[in-house]
């Protein structure tokens, strides 16, 4: 019997004592396997198999998806597993005319590093690069996101749809609350700090290796490129004492603003004053002081004049490290 490692909330010993008979198609006291997708919710996959009679359900994530699965709080016996493992279910269920399975709970474990590295990009994390501005390198950062313990409304959740005070989340609306509270712990710690330099100590200190120093990897467990990672890895603690930061006045925004065309109107309300960006400044990505940036490959020359400010005791010294693409010449002077 070979073994495959997935995830679900539902934590069920109903079947794990029997081989239940593979199908997949919907069938009574069988167990379902489900390719994630097909504009469906993934919990609600798992309830149209119970509708069925089924007596649990294999959630296969796509492709695309690679190694990204997600523990929900499913209304059936489930599991969902990578593609990978998936591709072998599915091989086995073809090899043989009466294909058996079961659904072992193992509850939470943990040390499986050596498996899945982590950190590691999910496969839904925002890629870049910024299509509305191409000097302003996207994301900034990524940070927790992927099966959080996290407040719920008290609706109902899981098999017997009972109200609960929480819930495991994934997404985007996981790593704001994270990456929103290690700012406010550092507004905190450094009251004049700008909301720009908490930014930059953020960025600047972020982590692109895992904690076995290797790079921080993709969904695909390959290499995450700065389009999928960013600056790296939050670190809160390391951002506390960032050495220096990139700070931002609110008016290079504005000029940035106007920059990107948008209209008098649009940027009044984000500067809450009013602004005509005809008599007013305008700056591209690539000048504002902003902790990261891209330059397009251009023929033309492109300059960036990042201004770096002092936060420490000043006695700091910093080496530049460049690794240029191939036919594309760096050069960084130091501006006195």
């Amino acid at each position: 019997m070979e073994r495959s490692k997935g995830k679900s909330l539902y934590q069920t010993d109903s079947i794990s004592a029997k081989l239940l008979p593979w199908c997949i198609l919907e069938h009574q006291g069988k167990i379902v396997i489900c390719d994630r997708g097909g504009g469906m919710d993934r919990i609600q996959q798992g309830a149209v198999v119970k509708g069925a009679g089924a007596a649990g359900m294999i959630l296969a994530a796509p492709k695309p998806d690679g190694y990204t699965t997600l523990a929900d709080a499913h209304v059936v016996p489930a599991c969902h597993v990578n593609f990978v493992d998936a591709t072998k279910i599915k091989s086995y269920i073809n090899s043989t005319s009466s294909p058996t399975a079961t659904i072992l709970p193992c509850g939470t474990l943990i040390g499986l590093a050596g498996e899945l590295p982590a950190p590691t990009v999910a496969s839904f994390s925002s890629r870049g690069m910024s299509q509305q501005s191409m000097g302003i390198l996207k994301p900034d950062i990524i940070g927790p996101g992927v099966d959080v313990l996290a407040g719920w409304p008290a609706l109902p959740i899981g098999p017997f749809d009972s109200p609960s005070l929480f819930n495991v989340i994934s997404g985007t609306s996981m790593a704001t609350p994270h990456l929103s509270g290690i700012a406010a712990l550092l507004k905190g710690a450094n009251p004049s700090w700008s909301a720009a330099a908490i930014k930059s100590a953020i960025m600047t200190t972020a982590e692109n290796e895992n904690p076995a120093g290797k790079p921080i990897a993709n969904e695909q467990l390959e290499s995450a490129n700065l389009f999928a990672r960013g600056a790296g890895h939050v670190n809160p603690s390391k951002a506390n004492n960032p050495g220096f930061v990139y700070d931002i006045d609110p008016s290079e925004y504005v000029a940035y603003m106007c920059g990107l065309n948008y209209s008098d109107t649009q940027v009044s309300l984000v500067a809450r004053r009013i602004v005509n960006c005809s008599s007013a400044d305008r700056t591209s990505g690539v000048e504002l002081n902003y902790p990261s940036f891209s330059a397009e490959l251009k023929p033309a020359s492109q300059k960036g004049e990042p201004k770096g400010e002092e936060r420490g005791d000043g006695s700091s010294s910093y080496a530049v490290e460049i690794a240029p693409p191939t036919g594309v010449a760096v050069v960084v002077r130091r501006r006195h």
